[in-house]
């Protein structure tokens, strides 16, 4: 059966799409995905809107790994599991998460089709990761996903730094991460720096392995063959 990872936080912009895109092409190359010829590898959007979408339609046939938009295929949703011939699917969910309206302390996704799939999916979820970019308007979404949604299903996460941008100095970054410490979530130790070639990739229709072979691109490239190592150790038991 395949693993399925879902990529959540409820607040919106803070690269969600990116580190599932980017996730599955490196799941794909380490596990052999050819493009075209069934990969073992699939991204699935429940964002109708989201820039997974907007993304895979410039990579095309190109892509390393599968991609699938199915926010109003709930029964599609249920079944991740059991895609022929696929080891991993990467969810990427929707740019918000509204956790008032219809909600209860049991159930606080609360009604409407966008929670019915964020439902769908978390009942069949192996793993969660939840980014948190490097600033304190992060801090309390990032609590609601983890406290209200997370940890109620028992499921094992990882929080990761995303969109670090080292220009900016390591105090917002700092402050984030011994924010992370402090409630005793699992952190990574890879923090997912800024650069201008992530956001050229998503316009131009590329994933982390088919950038360019120059230092940048490997040192972009790097954080997520990184986040992916550890990603692997923690839904191994191994952190």
């Amino acid at each position: 059966m395949a693993r399925v990872h879902v990529v959540l936080n409820q607040k919106g912009g803070v690269g969600k799409s990116t580190l599932a895109v980017n996730l599955a092409a490196v799941t794909a190359d380490t596990v052999g995905g050819v493009a075209g010829e069934n990969p073992p590898v699939v991204t699935v959007s429940i964002d109708p809107q989201g820039s997974a979408v907007w993304w895979s339609e410039r990579v095309g046939d190109a892509l390393p790994f599968d991609f699938v938009q199915a926010h109003d295929d709930i029964a599609g949703l249920a079944g991740l599991r059991h895609i022929p011939h696929v080891t991993d699917v990467w969810v990427d969910t929707p740019g918000w998460l509204d956790l008032s309206d219809g909600a209860s302390s049991d159930d606080p996704l609360g009604d409407g089709k966008a929670a019915e799939a964020l439902r769908a999916v978390l009942d069949n979820a192996d793993d969660v990761v939840v980014p948190i970019e490097p600033e304190p308007l992060s801090f309390q979404p990032t609590f609601n996903t983890i406290e209200k949604v997370v940890k109620p299903r028992k499921l094992p996460y990882l929080v990761v730094a995303n969109n670090w941008d080292p220009r900016d100095g390591r105090a917002d970054l700092d402050d984030t991460l011994q924010f992370v410490r402090n409630q005793g979530w699992p952190l990574a130790n890879t923090v997912i720096r800024h650069y201008k070639i992530h956001s050229r990739a998503s316009a131009e229709g590329l994933v982390v392995t088919q950038y360019p072979k120059n230092r940048v691109a490997m040192e972009a490239r790097e954080d997520f063959y990184r986040l992916a190592l550890e990603h692997g150790q923690m839904r191994n038991g191994k952190n």
